[in-house]
């Protein structure tokens, strides 16, 4: 966890609906701001009315409230910006229209500017209404192509107190067919290893299931393959925090993402926290099929790996 941010730091939070405000705000709660979402423009300076700045805040704008304009967000952000006892960000998220209507149809949910027209329009007249916004934001992060856990490792990079947190690293596992993911500070393959994928009642099976572990394991190759890279992580790690950087990302692939890497991935963030660390999983590919739950776990809070 990261020590509370500086606080007198005001992050005004907006994009598109299905950008990912929500996710946004979760995060910077985490990083020790007061979060609040939804909130109407009107009641934002009535938060500091006569009160000094004395705690981090996070703050989700939203098209939907009925006094929302873009005049008013921008007048906002100009008078928190001018105010000597604040540092105010205007944090945008934005994100193609089409992985927006993608969301939208996976969730169901109406779009807020739709009406009675379709999504498409919904997005479309969003996009164009928040684009003065866009403009003149401080941060601009695209999400379009970002997990929730890549997103949080952006969010992390803005807005943690670099000076104070502790090193954190997310090994994730992927399918070499759908290309690396973003961020990546360190990358090792897999695919020499033994394959599940052909041998019978395996191929359905992922690589937290203890069957198919057993036969990665039986690979005379797996167990070196796994001390080499833990033994080297281990070693860069107090380097790499040394430099000032509070997150590592180090991705292990195999050519599915659903077998090996899958087991590597467990194994290798076991060893680490084993050694202190503070260690996340996130197994991409599983969490595109419904597989695991999207989004990235803390060791802290799973199990041992799969024996």
């Amino acid at each position: 966890m990261a020590t509370q941010p500086e606080a007198n730091r005001i992050v005004l939070v907006t994009g598109p609906s299905g950008a990912g405000r929500s996710t946004a705000i979760n995060v910077l709660e985490d990083l020790g701001y007061e979060a609040i979402d939804n909130i109407p423009l009107r009641m934002i300076p009535r938060l500091f009315d006569g009160v000094s700045i004395d705690h981090p805040l996070a703050l989700g704008i939203d098209v939907r409230n009925r006094d929302f304009s873009v005049a008013g967000l921008l007048d906002l952000h100009l008078d928190l910006s001018k105010r000597p006892d604040s540092a105010a960000s205007l944090l945008f998220l934005e994100c193609r229209p089409d992985i927006l209507l993608r969301r939208y149809s996976e969730t169901r949910r109406r779009h807020p500017l739709a009406g009675d027209d379709t999504p498409e329009a919904g997005i479309a007249r969003e996009i164009e209404l928040l684009r003065p916004v866009e403009e003149k934001a401080d941060i601009l992060i695209d999400t379009s192509l970002l997990s929730p856990h890549e997103l949080k490792s952006e969010l992390h990079q803005w807005f943690a107190d670099q000076g104070s947190q502790k090193l954190s690293v997310a090994v994730q596992s992927f399918s070499y067919k759908r290309g690396l993911p973003r961020g990546l500070d360190m990358v090792f393959d897999c695919r020499f290893l033994s394959n599940p994928h052909w041998e019978r009642g395996l191929k359905d099976k992922t690589g937290l299931d203890a069957d198919v572990a057993r036969f990665v394991h039986a690979d005379a190759r797996f167990a070196p393959f796994v001390d080499r890279v833990t033994d080297l992580l281990a070693f860069l790690l107090p380097e790499i925090e040394a430099e000032g950087k509070t997150h590592l990302s180090v991705g292990i692939g195999c050519t599915g993402g659903q077998h090996r890497s899958v087991i590597v991935t467990e194994h290798v963030a076991r060893a680490l926290a084993d050694r202190g660390l503070q260690v996340s999983t996130d197994h991409r590919e599983l969490a595109r099929r419904g597989l695991v739950a999207t989004g990235s776990k803390d060791l802290s809070e799973r199990g041992k790996a799969t024996e």
